[in-house]
């Protein structure tokens, strides 16, 4: 009752004190103008989606190249106008304006008069207004053209490649919306997070935040409550931390000495907070209160705290240096120990889930984070190309147990080391230190992608490394660091199903990787997307055959890694023969990506305990792509290669190694069995049947496994299961590796069978026909 009582006060106490903002927004070429227009905006939200309705642009953005209006922005200023009236101020009280989020470079202006300035989108703003207050005021916020560095590469890397990143490589700004090859060019800027004004009474809590040490044993902590405030010297408050099942573990109570106040206490038995397959993400739920000399309540804060260690180390087996001299340093470690238990991280790259941060939120954000989970994720990468997610990004993983491997906004080009860029990077990473930091699913910091390359060229002695692992050892020194991903020792890419210059398929080139990669980072499959998603932004007119030059190279499917990337359809033709439907296309791609992806997640898991990581490239997209790597299509569709992926990444299944994908008529075919366990649960013997089916209802056994048991997180290789394959008058036959006892591990994999000429099947929606 207390605990309701408290959220009640708190609610009131910022209902009271926010004051509502009408925003309009205007654009003007020169910073000195004036917009021509105001329109209503809305805030948080995105200037061009604001102009875009006000001047009837066409709609939705998403379809077809509607995205192509808005590139003239560019080059333009925006400003927010919002005119109000003095508010009634008590003695004591002041009007402060605040706000989490602004991008990226802008000025803040009272009544015509500068009151702030600043480059970077990620520390929140902080104004007092009362001093410069009139009966009327006008406060705007006007918003500078994005930093458009230059490029040192060829015209046709810049066109092809992608290398648009370059224009951002002066400023921490995050590259992705300049370009990528799954996000349009459509740079972001404007109030981007909640803002507002707000009454401050003499007495104001500003922040709580808990920081604690775990002893060896991890049972116990010794607890620190940092209290930030004003005017809160002899101020009482009331400190209350309950458990994961709501009974209060700690009660503390008193005065505070000053502004800024630390309570310390020890915890004992404490209940760790723990990722998706290894435990329960618990979370004890602190709340702060603080009243003044008259016992009204002038503060209160109610936050969630998880308990838990993370470590980066080294895997079983990769101390690697030679026996004789001269020798060198052994990879980097990847391999993941939280709560002293070594983890295999399985999970995905995770990209923003809408084109603009403006419009991301805990109501859009929670469908794709119920789905990690769901696919048995442990881990998000937080690639370094997008924006620092917002805070309820980080509370949902929190309570869903999904760990955050958080990279800095800098990937793939070479930032300066020169003093402007660095103080802003210094200011930019201190808050998203601070911030982030505070959350149990954070389990390491990386200064940015893919930063160690050719395409990049920075190194360990490149200053916005150094000053970057500088801030995370001072601000979060128990929470590792990487420079980069991917570092020596670990394995990035390839992105497609087959190349040849590569070794060929998915399943000729990750065997290759045992004992030689320590983690995959970055791998991908691409396909196209659901005919029913297709049709909703590619015009009827351009749906069939797919062609450059049209909707499809908006969306990604042509050109933009390579001219047939990301919908490779000469690999296509190659294996399956001329595609004659967009339901063939569909089928057949969305076929390859199941099969690639659980052939490298299952290969990566087999590497194990050399290999510590599997992070597919990527979870989802910020708008609907044609082709793409992604798992979920936008907006929350999942690919069939979710399903594909979710199976491979079980805690414990039968797996199976295979030579290859298509096969002729009197090959004989062979695969390696195996039984892949991260469950820190001893398997108990078990049979294990391999099954080949083939022409809708023929069935063969070819092998029975008497699987002896394993040990705890361990694989275990079995034998080699072979069969000359028979006369086949279907495309398409499928492997099933069964465990008549446990169903629940049971696996199965579809492969592409020559048929002879004159005789052609079709592979729709996963049947054979």
């Amino acid at each position: 009752m207390k605990k309701l009582l408290l959220v009640v006060i708190a609610s009131q106490i910022m209902a009271q004190n926010k004051l509502p903002i009408n925003w309009t927004v205007g654009y003007h070429k020169n910073i000195g103008d004036t917009p021509a227009n105001f329109y209503p905006s809305t805030v948080p939200g995105a200037p061009q989606l604001d102009i875009m309705i006000a001047e009837k642009y066409k709609q939705p953005i998403w379809y077809a190249d509607n995205v192509k209006q808005f590139l003239w922005m560019e080059n333009t200023y925006f400003t927010y106008k919002v005119n109000f009236k003095k508010p009634d101020l008590k003695p004591g009280q002041t009007l402060v304006f605040h706000s989490k989020g602004i991008d990226y470079e802008f000025i803040i202006s009272l009544n015509g008069e500068k009151m702030f300035e600043q480059e970077g989108m990620f520390r929140y703003v902080n104004i007092d207004l009362t001093s410069k207050l009139k009966p009327s005021n006008e406060l705007t916020i006007t918003i500078f053209p994005p930093k458009m560095a230059g490029s040192d590469r060829p015209k046709d890397e810049l066109n092809i490649n992608g290398f648009f990143r370059d224009n951002a490589r002066t400023s921490v700004k995050p590259p992705m919306s300049y370009g990528w090859d799954w996000h349009p060019r459509l740079i972001s800027r404007g109030i981007w997070d909640e803002t507002y004004f707000e009454i401050k009474e003499s007495q104001f809590l500003t922040q709580s935040e808990i920081q604690y040490q775990l002893d060896g044993e991890l049972k116990n902590a010794k607890i620190n409550l940092n209290i930030e405030g004003k005017n809160l010297k002899n101020a009482s408050y009331n400190w209350q931390l309950k458990s994961p099942t709501g009974t209060v573990v700690l009660n503390k109570s008193g005065k505070l000495d000053n502004d800024f106040t630390t309570i310390s206490d020890n915890l004992s038995n404490i209940t760790l907070w723990w990722p998706n397959g290894y435990g329960n993400p618990n979370l004890y739920t602190s709340t702060l209160e603080i009243k003044n000399n008259e016992g009204n309540t002038v503060g209160v804060q109610t936050k969630k705290v998880g308990f838990k260690r993370s470590r980066m180390v080294m895997g079983d087996g990769t101390w690697i240096e030679p026996t004789i001299f001269p020798k060198s340093r052994s990879v980097a470690p990847a391999t993941l120990e939280i709560n002293g238990k070594v983890i295999f991280a399985k999970g995905s790259n995770w990209v923003p889930n809408e084109l603009f941060p403006g419009i991301q939120n805990r109501e859009n954000y929670e469908p794709y984070v119920k789905m990690a989970k769901e696919a048995n994720f442990n881990i998000l990468r937080s690639w370094g190309g997008q924006v620092i997610n917002k805070e309820s990004f980080f509370e949902l993983c929190d309570e869903y147990g999904l760990l955050v491997w958080q990279e800095f906004p800098l990937t793939g080009t070479n930032y300066p080391d020169d003093d402007k860029f660095l103080n802003v990077l210094e200011l930019e990473s201190e808050a998203i230190i601070k911030r982030v930091r505070q959350h149990a699913c954070l389990a390491f910091w990386s200064g940015g992608n893919e930063l160690f390359n050719e395409w990049s060229g920075m190194t360990e002695q490149s200053f916005a490394m150094r000053l970057l692992n500088m801030q995370c050892y001072k601000f979060d020194r128990n929470t590792p660091f990487i420079y980069t991903s991917p570092l020596f020792g670990m394995g990035h890419g390839h992105y497609v199903f087959r190349e040849e210059k590569n070794g060929g398929e998915v399943f000729q080139w990750m065997p290759k990787g045992k004992n030689k990669y320590t983690a995959y980072p970055e791998f991908g499959v691409p396909s196209v997307a659901s005919v029913e998603e297709l049709k909703k932004f590619i015009p009827a007119n351009e749906l069939f055959p797919p062609k450059p030059g049209t909707s499809w190279e908006t969306h990604h499917a042509f050109g933009v890694w390579g001219v047939n990337r990301w919908i490779e359809l000469p690999f296509l033709e190659e294996y399956f023969g001329k595609i004659n439907s967009l339901e063939e296309l569909v089928s057949y791609s969305q076929l390859t990506q199941c099969e690639g992806y659980k052939c490298i997640f299952e290969e990566a898991r087999r590497q194990k305990p050399f290999c510590g990581m599997a992070v597919n490239w990527c979870f989802q997209e910020p708008w609907p792509c044609a082709a793409n790597n992604s798992l979920v299509t936008w907006p929350g569709k999942k690919k069939p290669a979710f399903d594909a992926v979710k199976n491979a990444c079980r805690p414990t299944l039968a797996s199976a190694r295979f030579q290859k994908f298509r096969y002729e008529p009197g090959e004989t075919f062979a695969c390696d069995l195996f039984m892949l366990n991260d469950k820190y649960e001893k398997l108990a013997p078990m049979q294990v049947k391999v099954k080949l089916v083939y022409d809708s209802n023929k069935e063969i056994t070819f092998l029975n496994w008497d699987f002896p048991g394993s040990d705890e997180n361990k694989n275990y290789e079995g034998p080699t299961a072979k069969i000359p394959l028979p006369k086949m008058s279907s495309m398409f036959f499928k492997i099933i590796v069964e465990v008549p006892s446990k169903p629940e591990y049971n696996s199965e994999y579809t492969f592409l069978y020559k048929v002879p000429k004159g005789i052609k099947t079709k592979f729709l929606n996963g049947v054979s026909e």
